[in-house]
């Protein structure tokens, strides 16, 4: 039996290419496989002995040969194979060990396109695809973490056929996300990211019990590692829906740097924001903009959950609490509660935004878009068009309105009041009625919005928007402008004595 290695990372191979050895393989290396395996005491052929033809043009060639191919693709059941292998003399090759150039890697440390080109994998992937063609015939090891099951798989004879078919399927996979991610850098390198195709490749992470609605199937994929890398479970099991809540809940209390923000979202939109000096102090503003419908919901933590503050969580039923830590002892003031689920995500803060583009399912195919962001200036820049300008807190009111705004439903509107959120409309087909129906939630909550600052994630298109928020007592609001009535807004402000700005970007959310 032969066995060819050939990998980029090399950790593990060398105790994987010894107990291959130790099954009676023969060993056919590459480059700087073939020296780490050699210094190493692994009796080792190089590839060159096998093709009878040298590397060339500085590595580039070094497996793409018939002795190779020939050795990877030819079907040990057919005879006319078998027969046309001795008359070329070409060798069986019974197991194929690689992994691809760094291509990511490189792009992540530099812009020289050379360099670039030259980590572009070429007899990689045509190895991989071949064995995987063969499967029935050949092993295809792509992955460092299979080493020791293919090697427990092959002593203890369970290499059949469902076997080497999971190991065929995760090679084309691997083939698949290397060219998808070569074609996607390519496409935004010389087309802005918008070329004729765009790739979206994810990792599974894990399946869901069910997807949005227990007749639907559905699963968590991942980009680059960053479910595993950054989210462990404590307690519980994350549905379909609790991972969109907690993506829109994490996305708002993370949108504030390293303040004490909770968010807390039921179905999607936020009904619970604040920051204050403490996180259980911002869990109890939160929770008073409408704690109705925060029961059952998701909270998002831009901190420590200690036992202080899982006692105040714990006296309603909350389904997810998800923030960077949460202690032992926060964790053991829920042990008795089966049905809340506890995770942490991140490390001393809940991760930012990070993704460079957002994509929507529609009938037939997509939608792709840069990732919308509030960036800083926005805010801190935003134009004065009002003869009132709004005071210090009057402005981190802004901040915050704004900030909810642009991460909730559209239509919608903001209410924020000493760094808490206290009115909210979303998802509405008018502004207007966006507006109606935060300021009545407010009301029957008992909620005083008189000094409070409006965000709205697009224009007024009318002033009507304007009066009905000076009649509640909004004293600043922000707003991209835009519309062909501005001067009719502006107007309004300053008639009832407020503070209007500008950004000059909207935010919509569909």
């Amino acid at each position: 039996m032969r066995a060819l290695i050939s990998v980029s990372d090399k950790d593990g191979v060398v105790e994987f290419a010894k107990d291959l050895e130790s099954l009676g393989f023969e060993i056919i290396s590459t480059g700087g496989t073939f020296k780490l395996l050699k210094s190493n005491g692994v009796k080792v052929v190089e590839i060159d002995e096998v093709t009878k033809f040298p590397e060339c043009f500085e590595g580039r060639v070094k497996t793409l040969n018939p002795y190779i191919h020939g050795g990877i693709l030819f079907r040990r059941d057919k005879e006319s194979h078998k027969k046309e292998a001795k008359e070329l003399s070409v060798e069986p090759i019974d197991l194929v060990c690689v992994n691809l150039y760094p291509f990511k890697e490189t792009i992540e440390k530099t812009d020289n396109f050379e360099e670039i080109i030259k980590n572009i994998d070429i007899g990689g992937p045509t190895m991989v695809r071949s064995a995987a063609k063969n499967f029935k015939d050949v092993l295809i090891v792509t992955d460092k973490d299979d080493y020791e099951s293919v090697t427990e798989a092959i002593k203890e004879k369970r290499d059949d056929f469902d076997f080497r078919r999971d190991l065929m399927i995760k090679a084309y996979s691997h083939t698949a996300s290397y060219d998808s991610m070569i074609a996607n850098y390519m496409n935004e390198r010389f087309f802005g990211g918008f070329g004729k195709k765009h790739f979206i490749v994810g990792s599974k992470v894990t399946d869901t019990r069910y997807g949005e609605n227990p007749h639907q199937r559905g699963a968590l994929y991942e980009f680059d590692d960053f479910y595993t890398k950054n989210f462990k479970t404590l307690k519980g099991e994350a549905s379909f829906n609790n991972l969109t809540d907690i993506n829109g809940a994490v996305k708002i209390a993370s949108a504030f740097g390293d303040e004490k923000a909770v968010c807390i979202v039921k179905h999607g939109n936020p009904c619970g924001f604040a920051i204050k000096d403490t996180l259980v102090e911002s869990y109890i503003e939160a929770l008073k903009c409408d704690p109705i419908s925060a029961y059952g919901g998701v909270v998002a933590v831009n901190g420590v959950v200690d036992e202080e503050l899982a006692t105040k969580m714990n006296e309603i039923f909350l389904e997810v609490i998800v923030a960077p830590k949460i202690t032992k002892e926060a964790a053991d003031v829920f042990k008795n509660k089966k049905r809340i689920k506890l995770f942490e995500l991140g490390d001393k803060l809940l991760p930012k935004v990070a993704d460079r583009y957002d994509f929507k399912h529609i009938n037939g195919g997509f939608v792709l878009q840069d990732s919308d962001k509030v960036k800083e200036e926005e805010v801190a820049k935003a134009k004065l068009v009002s003869k009132k300008a709004a005071s210090k807190s009057e402005l981190k009111d802004l901040e915050i309105a704004y900030k909810i705004a642009s991460l909730t439903k559209s239509n919608c509107v903001v209410y924020v009041k000493d760094s808490a959120m206290v009115a909210v409309g979303m998802g509405m087909t008018s502004r207007v009625d966006a507006a109606e129906c935060a300021l009545k939630k407010a009301k029957s909550l008992g909620l005083d919005v008189k000094g409070s600052a409006l965000a709205s994630e697009a224009f007024f298109p009318f002033r009507d928007s304007i009066d009905a928020a000076a009649k509640a007592g909004v004293s600043t609001v922000i707003e991209p402008g835009g519309s062909i009535r501005d001067d009719e807004v502006i107007e309004a402000a300053n008639e009832h004595g407020m503070s209007l700005y500008f950004t000059g970007v909207r935010h919509f959310l569909h």
